[in-house]
């Protein structure tokens, strides 16, 4: 798995005489690959987490990895692993045949909600590592001096074949990284957010947050 990575980061950094524009190839296939190398510096890449991130922003609030919209299973190379796959999607230009897919919007949803493979081996625990938590927090002291505070968290996360489910949570359970803060003593405070955190496929952690 790790040696295959950087000949698939670099096949991604190439020039546009080799490789197929953005639009060109499933937007999550990029995503994946660009998120288990930790977001190398592209157009490709950048535009891959430009979609990720924009999928957190309020509203509606989407899985930022909508890993059952790149077709795995696809390869015109004989059986091959999902990131070879991804391989022959996003670097190689392969072209995605759409003759049994459903005539949706969402024409590359090859299946359900899930990988079209399986993803269950540790190399693709960079895809469970993402997290999502939906934010409202707000304290405040009322007028008999009592502190007054109401906090809402939700949590998104996703399953062995990338699953997206989405839970309720607890404000302990925001991630420190996020900019929560509450304060000590009973100050007001109002914060709302949306934070998304990932590990790449060497364990390096990541994160962003949108305010709103």
């Amino acid at each position: 798995m790790k040696p295959l990575f950087p000949a698939l980061l670099l096949g991604l950094g190439l020039s546009t005489a080799t490789i197929t524009p953005a639009a060109a190839y499933p937007v999550d296939c990029a995503i994946l690959l660009c998120l288990a190398g930790g977001w190398p510096a592209s157009a490709e890449c950048a535009h891959a987490r430009a979609v990720f991130i924009r999928r957190i922003t309020p509203w509606p609030i989407e899985p930022p990895l909508q890993i059952w919209n790149c077709p795995m299973r696809v390869s015109f190379r004989g059986e091959a692993k999902p990131i070879e796959r991804l391989f022959d999607i996003a670097v190689r230009g392969e072209r995605v045949p759409l003759i049994t897919a459903p005539e949706t919007p969402l024409a590359l949803q090859l299946v359900q909600d899930r990988a079209d493979v399986d993803i269950s081996d540790p190399a693709f625990d960079f895809v469970r590592s993402i997290r999502v938590f939906e934010i409202t927090y707000q304290q405040r002291r009322s007028s008999d001096g009592d502190c007054n505070s109401w906090g809402s968290v939700y949590m998104g996360s996703y399953g062995d074949q990338g699953e997206y489910s989405r839970r309720r949570s607890s404000v302990s359970a925001v991630p420190i990284a996020s900019d929560l803060a509450v304060p000590a003593n009973c100050h007001n405070y109002w914060h709302r957010s949306v934070f998304v955190e990932w590990r790449d496929h060497e364990g390096s952690y990541g994160h962003e947050e949108v305010h709103y």
